[in-house]
């Protein structure tokens, strides 16, 4: 685990739970079907007219106020993650993670992730989201640093671009150009819907949404099952 897993800032939100909607929860299993959609990635590369088709549109296809993350790369290079309030507008939270996709997509096998990002900055004047350097853990294991893109690429603004009419899903999207496809794989994604919790202004959590059953968190509440999200993003800043 990272050196501030002791901190209660961070216990606070690892321990976050959402007991309100826990009557929601589908059945056991609903919580492993959507990170089972990676396994499909290859075949998933037809869709990838639809996804374009998906990304003309002009209004969000959500009225709520959860927050949409995406998590997208070349097979062969490393993944980014982009935080977004509304699909049609620039991230509030760009940032290319030191892990390779590959990598990302084993983690993920598992049907639990957890990344949490440290920003070691002494100062409070930015919001947390506008910190710069940050170190990155996946699943308790440190995987390096990374710094926050102050500005899109022009490929980064092409997947965004491409995916904004997109409210969740997972699949294979077609590459910029040829000579990036060679390069470097086939270009994935996954898109979801994050209940955003404020611990502090210097914590903030991120949990993904279940597709399955209107507005839990995912997983179920079965008799084998955990209440818990498969996928959990924590930023936090050192003291």
């Amino acid at each position: 685990m990272p050196p501030l897993a002791d901190a209660p800032a961070l216990i606070s939100l690892l321990r976050h739970t959402t007991d309100s909607r826990r009557g929601k929860s589908g059945s056991h299993g609903h919580g492993t079907g959507f990170f089972k959609m990676f396994k499909l990635l290859p075949m998933l590369s037809s869709g990838c007219k639809m996804v374009a088709l998906l990304g003309r549109h002009n209004r969000p296809l959500l009225t709520d106020r959860a927050t949409t993350i995406t998590l997208f790369g070349h097979r062969k290079g490393r993944l980014l993650l982009a935080i977004q309030e509304d699909t049609r507008s620039p991230p509030i939270f760009l940032i290319e993670l030191p892990m390779q996709t590959t990598f990302f997509h084993k983690e993920m096998s598992s049907g639990l992730v957890k990344l949490v990002l440290e920003s070691e900055t002494r100062t409070h004047k930015r919001k947390l989201v506008e910190e710069f350097v940050w170190a990155v853990y996946c699943n308790g294991r440190k995987s390096g640093y990374s710094i926050r893109r102050k500005e899109q690429s022009d490929s980064e603004r092409y997947v965004l671009q491409l995916l904004r009419g997109v409210s969740m899903g997972a699949g294979v999207l077609p590459c910029a150009s040829e000579k990036d496809a060679a390069l470097d794989g086939e270009l994935t994604y996954m898109r979801a819907r994050f209940e955003r919790v404020v611990g502090s202004k210097d914590s903030e959590a991120f949990y993904m949404i279940n597709p399955n059953d209107g507005g839990g968190t995912a997983g179920g509440t079965g008799a084998n099952s955990v209440e818990a999200p498969e996928l959990s993003i924590f930023l936090v800043r050192v003291k």
